[in-house]
């Protein structure tokens, strides 16, 4: 194996017919580093193996659909799948594009062998992901949501911020992007609830297709660790290095936790029907997966090389998830704008409410009384969707940077960026956009590195629009031309079902950012004030505190 990849390195070339354009740049520099790949692996054993993991894959599929298994699996699951499975692919491709970005940035001919594999990896894992989804459309009992999600995504309130965080693996410094924030930490740390805690909650749900597709994504794993590991040891061989790891390991540990967390904590903690009380919890896993075995074993022994660990961060992240509520704000964030969805939304039932309260102690006097009335609002008669509804809950302003709302409200703040004032749900969040994510940081120059531009906030898109115009421009009604895609429960008597109509009498969308831009600098403070004082579960805040 050893010769076989000395001589692939042999055959590595400069070229000398072109002047390279160099399209993806990096503050990074790699004088004296090692020129080492910790793996090898080489093409003539990668292919048969993965084309053994592939029979496998589609055996199994034959499987499922001779088992009949689309019928039995709980369709509290599977609707949540559809925005699952129409995000997942994306960041699979992103990070097949990242990796050439780093062939121009990293001088390592060993490692090169190694980013090549990755990016077939990533082809393939799309492309089995993909597949799963095609096969739960053409098999399960309601197809829609599953049938235009590809296009969906993009253009939901929820789906847009998947779609920022997998486009942060191919914009701006191409080792922040492709290297420090997808393998150092996204792989490394947060795929084992990815790959392994979603895929066995599946099968706790009847669903065993599921594992089998994400279990072979997830044995690709250790080759990508290996990729990041190996960059990230050349990188810190040189001193003018370490500012920015610093920087960039603040950055990729925190939007990873505000986005998978949200996203993975609430397909588990609300998307299953197993609620046996000896199941792990999405707090059990994180600290057993994340906080043990990334957090304790790879993180700090890289202390040894003098690198400051972000551990303010990791303590934070636990204390978002356990004393705070992260994922049961997230969870109850997404069932409230129900209606901006394209899947059915199950209410909780007193077995959930109990299995809440037990992992959970205090769940029920948080959360307890806005989920009885989610279900008390589920069916279309003569009231509005629970969004419009006074049920103690406001609307939340959207994060300028993570783009998941700022759900903890006494941790929202807010900063003016060439005239706009922007909202952000974390103190981190607002550092990454006002001071990483600059031509200049802490005095060097990073011209390389991103920025966080555009038209980022799903709510300022529609802001006045109609509801029923919204939800017909995303295209998230059924084949009947009025029936919504998305329902707040999973009863299909079309009886039960919202319409078009029934949005057309509500009020029209808000931007709370909008808003809060047409207010002056004392408004602005007050708004910042009375937000900070609200929660938990979104209430509003108490009269005269």
């Amino acid at each position: 194996m050893a010769k076989a990849h000395q001589k692939i390195q042999e055959l590595s070339w400069e070229p000398q017919y072109h002047e390279p354009y160099m399209k993806y740049g990096t503050d990074y520099t790699f004088r004296k580093a090692a020129k080492k790949d910790p793996l090898k692996q080489v093409l003539r054993s990668y292919f048969p193996m993965q084309e053994e993991k592939d029979h496998r894959v589609y055996g199994a599929s034959d499987g499922a659909i001779r088992g009949n298994m689309f019928r039995q699996v709980q369709e509290r699951w599977l609707e949540w799948q559809k925005l699952f499975l129409s995000i997942i692919p994306l960041p699979e491709v992103s990070a097949a594009r990242s990796m050439p970005m780093l062939f121009h940035v990293v001088p390592n001919p060993e490692l090169h062998n190694g980013q090549a594999i990755q990016m077939i990896d990533e082809v393939r894992h799309s492309t089995i992901q993909q597949n799963l989804k095609r096969l739960y459309m053409n098999n399960y009992i309601d197809p829609a949501g599953f049938n235009n999600s590809l296009r969906n995504f993009h253009s939901d309130y929820c789906g847009t911020i998947g779609r920022q965080f997998a486009e942060g693996f191919i914009t701006g410094d191409a080792i922040t992007a492709a290297s420090i924030y997808l393998t150092i930490v996204a792989e490394t740390a947060f795929t084992n609830t990815l790959f392994v805690a979603m895929p066995a909650e599946a099968a706790a749900n009847g669903d065993y297709l599921l594992p089998t597709v994400f279990h072979s994504v997830q044995s690709d794993e250790s080759r990508h660790i290996s990729n990041g590991y190996a960059t990230l040891l050349m990188a810190l061989s040189d001193e003018d290095n370490r500012q920015l790891l610093e920087r960039d390991l603040r950055y990729a540990w925190w939007n990873n936790h505000r986005v998978v967390d949200a996203a993975i904590g609430t397909f588990i903690e609300y998307g299953t029907k197993d609620r046996r009380k000896d199941r792990e919890s999405y707090a059990e896993m994180w600290r057993r997966w994340i906080y043990d075995d990334y957090y304790r074993s790879y993180l700090v022994p890289l202390e040894k090389y003098g690198l400051v660990i972000p551990h303010d961060l990791i303590e934070e992240s636990w204390k978002q998830i356990w004393e705070k509520g992260y994922v049961h704000e997230v969870a109850q964030f997404f069932a409230t704008g129900w209606l901006a969805n394209y899947w059915r939304i199950d209410g909780m039932t007193d077995t959930d409410f109990e299995w809440f309260e037990y992992k959970y102690p205090g769940w029920y006097d948080k959360y307890g009384a806005w989920w009885e009335n989610y279900n008390r609002l589920a069916t279309p008669n003569g009231h509005n969707p629970i969004v419009f509804e006074d049920v103690d809950y406001v609307y939340p302003a959207r994060c300028w940077t993570c783009m998941v709302p700022c759900l903890v409200r006494e941790d929202m703040v807010m900063a003016d960026i060439d005239g706009v004032t922007r909202t952000y749900c974390h103190e981190v969040c607002r550092w990454t956009d006002v001071e990483a994510f600059r031509p200049t940081y802490q005095g060097r120059e990073t011209p390389n590195m991103g920025r966080l531009v555009g038209h980022r906030e799903w709510e300022t898109l529609y802001d006045g629009w109609n509801w029923a115009d919204v939800v017909s421009d995303m295209g998230f009604v059924r084949d009947d031309g009025k029936t919504l895609t998305a329902q707040p429960h999973l009863d299909l008597n079309p009886k039960k079902m919202w319409t078009l109509d029934h949005l057309r009498r509500c009020p029209p969308l808000g931007s709370p950012n909008v808003a809060i831009n047409n207010l002056d600098a004392a408004g602005k403070a007050a708004f910042l004030a009375d937000y900070n004082k609200q929660g938990p579960a979104g209430r509003p805040a108490p009269s005269g505190a």
